[in-house]
């Protein structure tokens, strides 16, 4: 990937998914990653959670439009316990892309990712570069300081990603 911003579909490509995989992008936004994830996940379900409703009301425009009828939004908090309101262990993956360097609570986050995902589960993590000369200064994390992170949370590093010069891509499986 040579361009300088993120591409769900590139970035998609990189893992291994299955049609009837159960996802969640934490974070969605409008659906930058849900969308081209449901639509690879055909025959599974993917859900969009972000705090923010006006973005998910965009999304379920969205997905209204290109009849994506795959994707369950849910309006939720991340940083708090429990707060994805999913179920423990139903998930195959959970994508977190361009949300931790905007969160208080990292950890949070990230133990949430960990208590819905199922065993041998992948948590993708992208976020943007420290090193990067674009985006938002505050709140960057470096990919080692993430891979402390989420080894302490009891995630094994599986590989990087290729996202682009402004971001990292990290991909770690529940162990």
């Amino acid at each position: 990937m040579n361009q300088s911003f993120l591409n769900p579909e590139e970035v998609l490509d990189q893992l291994e998914l299955k049609a009837d995989m159960v996802a969640a992008e934490f974070g969605c936004g409008s659906g930058g990653f849900s969308i081209p994830l449901a639509k690879k996940l055909d025959e599974g379900l993917v859900y969009a959670l972000d705090i923010q409703k006006i973005s998910l009301s965009a999304l379920k425009s969205r997905s209204l439009l290109e009849n994506i009828t795959n994707i369950r939004i849910i309006c939720c908090d991340l940083e708090k316990p429990r707060g994805s309101t999913l179920s423990d262990s139903s998930l195959d993956l959970v994508l977190i892309p361009n949300v931790l360097f905007q969160a208080e609570d990292k950890n949070a986050i990230i133990s949430e990712a960990k208590r819905v995902l199922k065993n041998r589960g992948k948590l993708v993590i992208i976020d943007w570069d420290p090193k990067a000369v674009q985006g938002p200064v505050e709140g960057r994390v470096s990919e080692a300081k993430m891979k402390e992170t989420a080894g302490k949370k009891g995630f094994s590093f599986e590989k990087e990603l290729d996202v682009g010069k402004y971001h990292y891509g990290l991909v770690f499986i529940k162990s």
